[in-house]
């Protein structure tokens, strides 16, 4: 598809910018792509720039010098390695900020139900399965499908307080800050969803890779998102060194989305994408595919290919709502 055209359509209703406010920002904009400077003065850089009113005067008129994206994702072939894409992350994770923070929301009760309904695109067999659930937003029951019977059951308490109910997790979020570079000093240091000791929270992991594990992990949960944080979300994302952008990565539906990942030191043996839808940023699903072939050794055996350049793993969230009881659907 044309990615110009696509990122145009963003922000159809921009007003045009006069000469001058075009001069000096293509100015600014060509020397935050083109100097050579370490990351935290890059993003002070383009801190000024990734506002509102850039993205009004430059997505239709000035991008072109700036915006290099990558090719589609979803092609089974090794994918190249993806040129830098800070100055196109850093706009168009603000454009989904400034889509968002202005969204209104509502808090379940806490004997309403969380519905979602999932599918999963195994590597390797390509094998698909879909599921249909329901978890009480108190955390307190869940409610499956198992052979054909809706089935009610008690959710235990989790030791470790990692997996927390929607509930808690609304409460958790809204604990959070909603200025972008406060939520990254905060979510640096979150041990959130992570095998680190206590005694050591930093042990193994350095801190932009853990802010983005996490913020990661927050854009997925089942609590409704306060607007305010998802905003800062995407935001402190942008401030990130090392994530980028690509066009047209499908989820496990096959829906083109906008895809999000991470890799600050070159391409890995496998990249991981979270997919936007391209006009609501919502999140469709995650991505995965493996650039290389990447081989398992067992005890006693010689290394075998676990899975092979091309293969990818994906998944989709093909519809969610709040409802009044299990089995319903919203």
């Amino acid at each position: 598809m044309d990615d110009l055209n696509l990122l145009q359509g963003l922000r159809a209703d921009a007003p045009e910018p006069d000469a001058a406010r075009l001069t000096a920002l293509r100015d600014r904009l060509t020397s935050a792509t083109t100097a050579t400077v370490s990351p935290p003065e890059r993003r002070r850089l383009w801190r000024p720039l990734a506002r509102r009113a850039l993205l009004a005067g430059t997505l239709a008129a000035g991008l072109a010098v700036a915006l290099t994206f990558a090719g589609p994702a979803h092609e089974s072939r090794p994918t190249p390695p993806a040129p830098s894409m800070r100055p196109g992350s850093l706009l168009l994770l603000e454009q989904a900020a400034t889509a968002v923070e202005d969204k209104t929301s509502s808090t379940p009760r806490p004997d309403q139900w969380v519905y979602t309904k999932s599918k999963v695109v195994q590597p390797g067999d390509g094998r698909v399965t879909t599921q249909e659930s329901w978890f009480r937003y108190d955390g307190k029951q869940r409610a499956d499908f198992l052979d054909g019977e809706l089935k009610v059951s008690d959710v235990p308490p989790d030791p470790d307080d990692d997996d927390l109910s929607p509930q808690k997790y609304h409460d958790r979020l809204t604990a959070l800050p909603t200025e972008p570079d406060k939520l990254l000093a905060k979510v640096s240091r979150d041990r959130h969803w992570s095998d680190l000791p206590k005694e050591d929270p930093g042990a193994g992991e350095p801190a932009d890779d853990r802010a983005y594990r996490v913020l990661s992990v927050y854009l997925e949960q089942q609590a409704v998102m306060p607007p305010k944080l998802e905003a800062a979300i995407f935001r402190a994302m942008a401030r990130i060194p090392g994530v980028k952008i690509v066009v047209d990565v499908p989820d496990a539906e096959d829906r083109l989305g906008i895809g999000v990942y991470y890799e600050p030191k070159g391409q890995q043996v496998t990249t991981e994408y979270l997919v936007l839808d391209p006009a609501t940023y919502h999140l469709l699903g995650r991505r995965t595919i493996w650039n290389r072939d990447e081989w398992i050794t067992l005890p006693g055996k010689a290394p075998e290919p676990a899975f092979e350049a091309g293969s990818f793993w994906a998944s989709a969230e093909l519809r969610s709502g709040i409802v009044d009881k299990p089995g319903q659907i919203p």
